[in-house]
């Protein structure tokens, strides 16, 4: 039975001899940050170079070695190792871009939160100072007794003036 094509939906014609294959994207990015974070350790750039320094030696010194001068197989495995190294290193680079992306998102909210957490306590803090202006304070309380008592004082001695006299 053919396959109808539509005309109305853009997309490519997808060869119905090669197997289609379905991958758990998280899996495989998972691989490919650890597989990215691995190669950029200090012991995998050592032990590469000790490998390629031991496979020129071998091949210099040793009569028939495999790959004679010019290095090609060493080159062509290098090759093959950077174009499967590369795309892996961008996926973990992506993977850990959209994690930054969703980070700086969370902290964008946070921080929204916490800025109108201040400006409602600001307010709150401002309402309480105005409010305090109306309520009597333990100083001026005390001034006000002292002056009450400093005028009771000039009565009694206005009355004790006023009986001697």
């Amino acid at each position: 039975m053919a396959r109808q094509e539509r005309l109305d939906t853009p997309g490519r014609r997808r060869s119905e001899w090669l197997p289609r294959v379905r991958m758990d994207q998280d899996t495989f990015g998972s691989f490919a940050e650890s597989f990215a974070r691995w190669m950029g350790t200090a012991n995998f750039l050592l032990w590469m170079t000790v490998a390629i320094i031991a496979w020129i030696l071998w091949n210099v010194f040793v009569p028939n070695a495999p790959d004679p001068f010019p290095f090609l197989f060493l080159t062509l495995a290098l090759s093959l190792q950077a174009s499967y190294a590369a795309p892996l290193i961008l996926l973990a680079q992506n993977r850990q871009e959209a994690r930054d992306r969703v980070s700086l998102e969370h902290d964008r909210e946070v921080s929204e939160q916490s800025r109108a957490d201040m400006d409602f306590l600001a307010r709150e803090i401002a309402s309480l100072r105005m409010r305090m202006n109306d309520v009597a304070t333990r100083d001026f309380i005390r001034s006000e007794l002292r002056e009450l008592l400093e005028e009771l004082t000039e009565r009694d001695e206005e009355k004790d003036a006023d009986r001697s006299s």
